[in-house]
C-alpha cells in the first residue's frame, strides 16, 4: 500500500496532510525516514513513527472503555460530555462508532469501532448479545423480586417477556444479571417493574468478553482473542 494511503487509513487526516508531513520527513519506519508518498510497504505488521511516536497499522479498530459518568455515547452531545472526547484525533477521523449505547449515569464496558459488520452483528435484536450488568439498587432485594426477574416482566409500551438469566445477589442491595434483549433503559425498567429502583449502573460483560481491569475513563485496543470472546455468541446465533 502506498504510505500516503496507509496514513489517510490510519486516520492521520487528508491525503494532502499525509502527502505534507512524509514530504516534511516526520514518517520513519525501521529508523529510517520515510519521505517519499508513493512508496509502498506491505501492511501485514507494519509498525512506524510519525512526529516520534510509534504506530502499529490497523485494518480496523477494537476498542474496549471503561465507561465514566457523565458522558453521552454520541458525537453531538447534549447536556454532558460525549466519550468521543476521551479519544485522540486520529481515531475520531477513522470514525469509531459506539457499539451499541449506555446512558450517561451507567458505567462500564463500552466497545467502539470503524468496522460496520462487527457493529451490525453485535447490536442485531436478532442476535440476543448477553449482557452482564452489576446493579446497586435503593431497596434490599427480595428473593421475590430475584425470581420475578427470573421469570420476566412486562415493560410498558415494549412486547413481550422480558427476563434475566443468571442473576446473582452479592449483597442485599447489590446484584448481577444478564439480559439478552436490549431495549431502552431495560435494566432500569425491570427493577422498576419488579418494585425497585436502580441505583447505580454497571456493566461488566459483553458476550464471553469481561472489562479489562483498567481506570475509568481509561481504553484500550482488543486483541484477537478479546474481539473474537465479544463477536462469538453473535456469531453462533
Amino acid at each position: 500500500m502506498l504510505l500516503e494511503k496507509i496514513l489517510q487509513s490510519q486516520g492521520f487526516g487528508s491525503r494532502k496532510y499525509c502527502q505534507q508531513i512524509i514530504k516534511n520527513g516526520s514518517v520513519t519506519i525501521e529508523n529510517q525516514i520515510c519521505d517519499n508518498p508513493k512508496q509502498n510497504f506491505p501492511t501485514e505488521h507494519l509498525s512506524f513513527e510519525v512526529f516520534g511516536e510509534e504506530y502499529l497499522f490497523r485494518e480496523n479498530v477494537y476498542i474496549v472503555l471503561n465507561k465514566p459518568k457523565g458522558y453521552e455515547c454520541s458525537h453531538q452531545a447534549t447536556h454532558h460530555k460525549s466519550v468521543f472526547s476521551l479519544f485522540p484525533e486520529i481515531l475520531l477521523h477513522r470514525g469509531i462508532q459506539c457499539v451499541g449505547r449506555l446512558d450517561q449515569d451507567t458505567t462500564g464496558l463500552l466497545l467502539l469501532t470503524d468496522d460496520g459488520q462487527y457493529l451490525q452483528a453485535l447490536t442485531n435484536p436478532r442476535k440476543h448479545v448477553p449482557k452482564v450488568y452489576h446493579v446497586t439498587t435503593a431497596d434490599p432485594i427480595t428473593q421475590e423480586q430475584k425470581q420475578a426477574l427470573e421469570q420476566g416482566v412486562e415493560l410498558r409500551n415494549e412486547k413481550g417477556i422480558y427476563a434475566a438469566t443468571d442473576v446473582h445477589l452479592f449483597s442485599e442491595h447489590q446484584l448481577s444479571m444478564t439480559i439478552h434483549q436490549g431495549v431502552y433503559h431495560q435494566v432500569k425498567r425491570m427493577l422498576a417493574a419488579v418494585g425497585n429502583k436502580v441505583e447505580d449502573l454497571h456493566r461488566h460483560q459483553v458476550g464471553l468478553f469481561e472489562l479489562p481491569k483498567i481506570p475509568e475513563g481509561e481504553w484500550l485496543y482488543l486483541s484477537a482473542t478479546q474481539k473474537q470472546l465479544s463477536h462469538n455468541i453473535a456469531l453462533e446465533k
